[in-house]
């Protein structure tokens, strides 16, 4: 496809009308196996681990949102973390941020630490932690962007230019899940690995659990492609086009989750139960400036700590009625959890641990009055 812009993107990118019946949604294919012409001689599909129409479809989009030159689809962002680590050997290490996923830690602490990478977490978004802590053996620095639960920013370029005068040059993968391609581009910022959980805002209706690559590399590509079929931790059919049904509303939905977003940090601001709001582009967030150089909004994304501590913050979320209490992110509904006691329980006992008084809001695309009122009450019941 020419040069696009996201929105017309987000509808056609990898997405073609099925050649036999000219439907113009990619068709589920439904099926594990594929007829061929002769011994050896296939149509393009031999297996559907090995490749299905839908998914190619969706990993052509996932490309295309991203601007990359290649993506791959996997059964749920840990698997697409998983595949990352797979390009790493025993005795490499791995600089990550010290505010990720529960299971991404859970990932890199429980199972490839025994299988002897070595890990270091530090503040990504102080340039000088990065710089200080990168070693001769470090292969890949690892990132999220805005942090979960944290919404930490880090500036992808500056570290990008960091690691690219580095003797080993490590790869830069950025986990974009909360910001989107629709929101910042890691690649256009020097990235080499974008990595998402599509189940998320790229999905968007809480149907579907996903995960996705995307990259320029040639080299990573066929290592990462020939991992995908060696593994076998691909996504259905099904998955894949909801995936791709929920990506043609992806801009249209993040201007409203942001704009919602921003009604409610400001309310929240004002909350005298409440100690401290963060969203990425809220005038006290210490990194605003980075994150509206390399982000279009500040997202769906907002975490807040009440005054009143652990207790303060179970009643808020167990009072919440619009909210609903649960984890994952990104759906067009709204929802309220407690990182330490729900999606962050594997930090706990680690340098990594969250604040018991922290809730994390998904903030939906409902009536931001509505969305502002059920705060109101919650907090009342605080």
């Amino acid at each position: 496809m020419s040069k696009k812009m996201i929105e017309t993107l987000a509808i056609h990118a990898g997405q073609e009308p099925d050649p036999s019946t000219g439907a113009i949604m990619t068709p589920i294919y439904q099926t594990s196996t594929y007829v061929q012409d002769g011994v050896g001689e296939t149509r393009g599909y031999e297996y559907s681990r090995t490749g299905n129409p839908t998914r190619t479809a969706l990993e052509g989009a996932l490309a295309g949102l991203e601007g990359g030159k290649y993506g791959l689809a996997f059964a749920s962002g840990m698997a697409s973390t998983d595949m990352i680590l797979r390009l790493l050997n025993p005795g490499d290490h791995i600089l990550s941020g010290n505010d990720v996923y529960g299971g991404t830690f859970r990932l890199f602490d429980k199972v490839y630490r025994r299988y002897g990478l070595e890990f270091t977490y530090v503040d990504t978004s102080d340039l000088a932690q990065v710089k200080q802590n990168l070693r001769p053996e470090t292969k890949l620095v690892w990132l999220e962007t805005p942090t979960n639960p944290l919404l930490n920013i880090t500036d992808l370029q500056a570290v990008a230019d960091i690691l690219a005068s580095h003797p080993n040059k490590p790869l830069l993968a950025v986990d974009n899940t909360f910001a989107t391609p629709y929101l910042q581009r890691p690649l256009e910022l020097g990235a080499d690995i974008v990595v998402h959980s599509t189940t998320k805002y790229l999905g968007g209706h809480s149907d579907a659990v996903g995960g996705g690559v995307v990259l320029n590399s040639d080299e990573h590509y066929e290592r990462l492609a020939f991992m995908q079929n060696a593994v076998g931790a691909v996504p259905g059919p099904m998955d894949c086009f909801l995936v791709l049904r929920g990506i043609k509303t992806l801009h249209v939905r993040m201007d409203r989750h942001a704009e919602n977003a921003t009604a409610v940090t400001d309310y929240l601001s004002e909350h005298p139960k409440v100690g401290r709001v963060i969203y990425p582009f809220d005038d006290t967030h210490p990194h605003r400036e980075v994150a509206k150089k390399q982000m279009r909004s500040g997202g769906g994304m907002v975490s807040f700590v009440m005054k009143g501590g652990v207790e303060a913050a179970r009643k808020v979320a167990e009072n919440a009625e619009v909210f609903a209490l649960a984890e994952s992110l990104g759906g067009v509904e709204s929802l309220i959890e407690i990182p330490a006691a729900m999606t962050h329980m594997s930090v706990a006992e680690s340098e990594l641990a969250v604040d018991p008084g922290l809730v994390r809001l998904s903030v939906g695309i409902e009536h931001k009055d509505d969305l502002i009122a059920d705060i109101e009450q919650a907090l009342d019941k605080a």
